[in-house]
């Protein structure tokens, strides 16, 4: 399997079930995130080499994108929004995001 895809339905991206990623929430821990704005529908996915990628439906205009990113991945992993910190990335597709 080339991707692991949580909360696939039918071979497509859905939105993840709250926590399904908690095996990764550690504090202190560092989330490479590729973003895909503009999507069809938004999504959590894990690529292969553990970078987790997101597609949000929000244009990515004065950080409403990233708004939405941090939304779903803070859903992901089953923790608040405010424990997610961005790191790197503020204005670019590939993010780094620190669970504190």
């Amino acid at each position: 399997m080339s991707r692991l895809r949580a909360g696939c339905v039918s071979g497509k991206q859905a939105l993840m079930k709250k926590g399904e990623l908690s095996h990764l929430a550690r504090s202190g821990a560092e989330f490479a995130v590729r973003v895909t704005p503009k999507a069809a529908r938004n999504g959590v996915s894990v690529e292969e080499d553990g970078r987790l990628k997101v597609s949000v439906t929000i244009v990515p205009e004065g950080g409403k994108a990233t708004a939405a990113v941090v939304k779903l991945l803070a859903h992901a992993l089953g923790v608040a929004k405010s424990d997610l910190t961005l790191v790197r990335g503020t204005t670019s597709r590939d993010k780094v995001f620190r669970l504190d």
